[in-house]
């Protein structure tokens, strides 16, 4: 490109989508404090509704949102730039979600390296454990809350140990999908494609099974069941969303390209659903890790 000449930027009109998507997530956030909140004091409160509300609101704006890309995108509006601009954002967004796992892992990590052993004495807070807890005993999982709840530890076999394999290996499918798209191997692309989709849903069919095991009266593992309980399901409840947000992503992928869309060329859009895919991947074998097995 010479210095006459100049390379179209497509800048879209004024869009209602950024201030609906704001509002969704506030009423999600708001809804979702509320509503852990009439779970720990066993009332019916509006949380659960707000909650509901603000996950409709924001599965509205991401149709209509990403409606308007795609139909933008096919019209051949978009540039080399704007394609940049998409990585751009698309790396920024994935990072944003590293540090919002990175804190609750932060959190976790908090409380079993400094939190529980002060409670039990360690270094200079011998008065502390006395004072406030003292017949604790300073073990992870803490399976015994100060009122004297019980409760029962998630093991690393079964199905977490299924579901890790599942997510590593629709890890693998995805790849094999991405590698057909740039050989414009369309059947392959489909069957690889729709084989990380099933894996996917069945990861999530079976987190829900184990949070049935884990709310049985054999486990008694409950969302209030102290501090281990609390961080158990807000890890593994957020990854599931995650995995939830990218099963939706991989399956509007899956239906542009029954449409034809996407060209060994330009397919961005596949691979940030792709980027997304290996990184709830990764969080989920760390979590594994720290959360099951350790």
């Amino acid at each position: 490109m010479t210095t006459k000449e100049y390379e179209m930027y497509y800048v879209p009109s004024q869009s209602r989508w950024p201030i609906i998507g704001a509002v969704a997530l506030f009423m999600i956030a708001f809804g979702a404090a509320h509503y852990v909140t009439d779970l720990k004091d066993d009332v019916s409160g509006y949380g659960g509704y707000l909650l509901l509300a603000g996950i409709a609101l924001v599965i509205f704006m991401l149709v209509g949102w990403f409606r308007n890309v795609i139909n933008e995108s096919m019209m051949g509006k978009y540039s080399h730039q704007m394609d940049n601009s998409f990585r751009q954002g698309m790396s920024w967004f994935i990072f944003s979600e590293v540090m919002f796992f990175a804190a609750f892992f932060g959190a976790l990590l908090y409380i079993r390296t400094f939190s529980v052993p002060w409670l039990g004495g360690a270094g200079n807070n011998a008065m502390t454990g006395a004072v406030l807890w003292p017949d604790f005993i300073a073990s992870w999982p803490l399976l015994k809350a100060p009122d004297g709840t019980e409760t029962t530890n998630m093991g690393w076999y079964g199905l977490p140990l299924i579901n890790t394999v599942l997510l590593l290996t629709s890890s693998i499918t995805a790849h094999f999908a991405h590698v057909a798209l740039e050989q414009n191997k369309r059947p392959q692309l489909k069957a690889w494609l729709g084989l990380t989709i099933i894996l996917g849903l069945v990861f999530l069919f079976l987190q829900v099974q184990e949070y049935a095991h884990g709310y049985s009266d054999e486990m008694q593992l409950y969302l209030t069941s102290g501090v281990y309980g609390n961080t158990f399901y807000m890890l593994t409840g957020f990854h599931g969303m995650h995995v939830t947000l990218g099963c939706i992503m991989l399956i509007v992928m899956f239906f542009r390209i029954l449409k034809g869309h996407f060209t060994p060329e330009n397919h961005f859009a596949f691979q940030a659903a792709s980027w997304y895919w290996h990184f709830v991947d990764v969080v989920w074998v760390i979590l594994f890790v720290f959360v099951y097995i350790l």
